[in-house]
């Protein structure tokens, strides 16, 4: 396992956060807790309710805007991570706001059902209902319908992936781009026997296998999982939209994010993989402020403004 990046290595005093049976629903209710900061000026923050997959109940979206735009906007979709347990789109906010004042696009972050209680594919339709509805209101949100990405961190991440396959197959709505940050693709690496843990933090072999338990409904690695569930799974990958893939050296998920990466590629699909050395999973919540993680958010910015707003 390679050292921590010298920008990190302060994360041997902080504690993991213990992802278990037993703590995960502590752990889901403090994160639906979570309150938003202040709104800085120019932007527009939104809690709107869109209607649900066919017999599910209504989806939450918080939708951020910058002011004063004319004309429609580029969009995007985010997914919040946390392991399909637990988590809520107050959490990423501030990258939220960032992409919309950066980027003068409108961005919804979507609130879906969280496993066990609510096990795949709920939560990936949640998503795609969210897709659906900026697709088909897109004039009203002053959403340019021809230029809308998908993105998400984590379980997000692999949600956002997921969501990419399951428009291709349904036939929309169309995604111009994946943003996929450190994402949680493979069930099968909670089986391995292999890892070198040494300088992994955040997000350890016990969580993830407790995770993938939770979203599938049984044990990772079975012969069959829910369609969609893992992405990684997936053996046709052609017909997807452009992606970025960004994860670091330490993240657990660093060898099935790389194989995903490499494996777009071969199907034709264009993918940029960015390697973040000595980095750990989550690594950019502990540490926002170091120059390590501006420049992997800046990368993130780039990739979506070249999809999203191409130079004529």
């Amino acid at each position: 396992m390679p050292p921590l990046h010298p920008e990190l290595r302060r994360v041997r005093f902080l504690p993991s956060p213990p992802v278990r049976r037993g703590t995960a629903g502590v752990l889901r209710w403090l994160t639906s807790k979570m309150r938003p900061g202040p709104v800085p000026a120019g932007i527009s923050v939104e809690r709107r309710t869109v209607p649900g997959p066919p017999g599910a109940p209504p989806v939450e979206v918080w939708v951020y805007r910058p002011e004063g735009v004319v004309g429609a906007t580029p969009a995007l979709l985010w997914i919040h991570g946390g392991g399909h347990v637990m988590g809520h789109p107050v959490q990423d906010e501030k990258g939220s706001i960032a992409f919309a004042r950066d980027l003068g696009i409108t961005v919804v972050a979507v609130r879906y059902r969280l496993a066990p209680a609510h096990p795949a594919p709920a939560g990936l339709e949640d998503a795609r209902a969210a897709l659906s509805w900026m697709a088909e209101q897109a004039g009203a949100l002053g959403v340019d319908p021809g230029r809308i990405a998908v993105g998400g961190a984590s379980a997000g991440g692999g949600m956002a992936a997921a969501l990419a396959q399951m428009c291709r197959d349904r036939g929309g709505p169309a995604l111009v781009f994946q943003l996929l940050v450190y994402p949680m693709l493979d069930d099968r690496t909670a089986l391995r026997t292999d890892l070198d843990t040494a300088n992994m933090y955040l997000w350890s072999p016990a969580a993830n296998r407790y995770a993938w338990s939770a979203l599938l409904g049984r044990e990772p690695g079975s012969e069959e999982v829910p369609p969609y569930a893992a992405p990684a799974r997936r053996e046709d990958l052609s017909g997807l939209p452009p992606a970025w893939i960004g994860v670091g050296t330490n993240d657990l998920f660093h060898d099935e994010d790389v194989a995903y990466a490499r494996r777009l590629e071969a199907a034709g699909v264009p993918c940029a993989l960015s390697l973040v050395p000595g980095a750990f999973h989550g690594f950019e919540i502990p540490f926002a402020d170091t120059g390590v993680v501006r420049g992997f958010r800046a990368e993130q910015t780039e990739a979506l403004r070249a999809a999203l707003l191409p130079a004529p």
